[in-house]
């Protein structure tokens, strides 16, 4: 590529990076979650807002699209825009999701989460980075690259924002059913990963997948008092306990027959960093057992993330009758979500203590995901990250999910399947004060519009 084009795309990304970081917290400010419970009147706002982002920003085709469930009820509110290829040129599938999780309590945040705040040289706010940020890469990426070459470049241009991605893409088999010919790509760059650390740009190499579900035990028929029927009878709360302190050894490892471990990683992780970057308390032993990168990327990670009891502030002496946990469970590269599942259900079974009857409800399920060997594209991505960040680009794993990766590779297995961001170690990404780094962002654009360049050359 021609050395005035990656200066002419540089300038072209800088000149627009305030307008987009306007766009970045307009974005932020819309709270669009698509869990149950939550308004859905702001993911319509949300995916109307993506919509006509990309609409004034050269995909005028540009649509809300939505799957169907397997209620037959309709889904989240996506966006769909496309530009289609020049005979002889690729196209490429941009990916990223306009939902975002659950803020959390109000109290954990420093500002208020869907009020985007920037402060050393960050923006904070619900979704800064995950994935919002993603969004605003892709409208930048192709902005700088139209700048750079001219609308007519010849690169087909297809554009997909998901809107429940942190629900776990629910519908999205539906809508590789029914949109499957308008996401056909070669090329796919999937915007919700980040860097190996700030200054160092990484592709993503694997993800885990992920399988949830709630757990539920009954021991009672109601509610009883706890002097009157304590000591025969135990609690639905104490009986859950130990049925949850099952899953893990006493090194923290899983302890749920069946799942498997992938091969090791050879990128290693210095434990100090990554007790900072997590917020890892002193005194804190980390659990498991291997590498630090090993337990993050290949093996399985289990952790129950919500609990249905009775509250502190109300709790009276009462022997509870019922008590129910959400446990999510990642499964690294090679595992099989509905083999992981039916683990976790015969693990429950088996454990449940003291006869306790026993209700497993499963959840969402997505698969893990790798980069195909010897995938083409790889190295033309790796180029573009180096020359974005003036540093070499490391391959690295992601202990998280993204069900699209996964999806789409398994649709189509000629797709090369590129994961990057603008995240970084402090993100923060699903916790209190998340937010994204302007520096990473900005390199993150210009990555992905060398990237576009360098296929547009490739085809001349």
């Amino acid at each position: 590529m021609p050395r005035s084009t990656i200066a002419r795309i540089a300038a072209a990304v800088d000149s627009a990076l305030d307008r987009h970081r306007g766009i970045l917290s307009n974005l932020v400010e819309v709270p669009g979650v698509a869990w149950p419970g939550f308004d859905p009147e702001h993911l319509e706002r949300s995916a109307a807002e993506v919509r006509k982002l990309f609409e004034n920003g050269g995909l005028p085709n540009a649509a809300i699209i939505r799957g169907e469930g397997p209620d037959r009820m309709p889904g989240a509110p996506a966006v769909l825009a496309r530009r289609t290829a020049s005979p002889g040129f690729p196209t490429v599938l941009l990916y990223a999701h306009h939902d975002v999780q659950p803020a959390g309590p109000a109290e954990a945040w420093a500002t208020p989460p869907f009020e985007a705040t920037e402060r050393e040289g960050r923006i904070f706010g619900r979704g800064a980075a995950d994935d919002k940020a993603g969004i605003v890469m892709h409208l930048a990426a192709i902005h700088a690259l139209d700048m750079a070459l001219g609308p007519a470049h010849g690169l087909g241009l297809s554009v997909f924002i998901e809107g429940e991605e942190e629900a776990g893409s629910p519908t999205l088999h539906s809508i590789f059913a029914e949109y499957g010919q308008a996401l056909r790509a070669d090329a796919a760059i999937v915007a919700d990963s980040g860097s190996w650390e700030i200054g160092t740009p990484a592709l993503t190499s694997s993800l885990r997948g992920l399988v949830d579900g709630i757990i539920r035990v009954r021991v009672l028929d109601h509610a009883l008092h706890s002097g009157t029927y304590g000591g025969p009878v135990l609690d639905a709360l104490t009986v859950l306990a130990r049925l949850m302190a099952s899953f893990h050894d006493d090194d923290g490892s899983v302890a749920v027959e069946g799942l498997l471990a992938a091969s090791g990683p050879k990128l290693e992780m210095d434990e100090q960093v990554f007790r900072r970057d997590a917020g890892v308390l002193p005194g804190l032993k980390l659990a498991g057992r291997g590498s630090l990168t090993s337990r993050l990327w290949a093996t399985a990670a289990l952790s129950f993330v919500g609990l249905d009891a009775q509250s502190t502030a109300t709790a009276g002496n009462v022997l509870l009758a019922e008590a129910s946990v959400k446990f999510s469970l990642r499964i690294p590269p090679g595992a099989s979500p509905d083999d992981a599942m039916e683990a976790v259900r015969r693990h429950a079974t088996k454990h449940a203590p003291f006869g306790a009857e026993l209700e497993f409800v499963p959840g969402a399920r997505s698969r893990p995901f790798s980069v195909a060997p010897n995938d083409p594209m790889v190295e033309a991505a790796l180029w573009s990250l180096k020359t974005a960040w003036n540093a070499d680009a490391v391959m690295m794993g992601v202990g998280g999910s993204i069900p699209f990766a996964a999806a789409l590779a398994e649709q189509q297995p000629g797709c090369s399947v590129l994961i990057t961001g603008a995240e970084d170690p402090d993100t923060r990404a699903h916790g209190a004060n998340e937010s994204v780094h302007l520096g990473e962002l900005r390199n993150a654009i210009v990555a992905e519009a060398l990237f576009l360049a360098q296929l547009h050359f490739s085809c001349r």
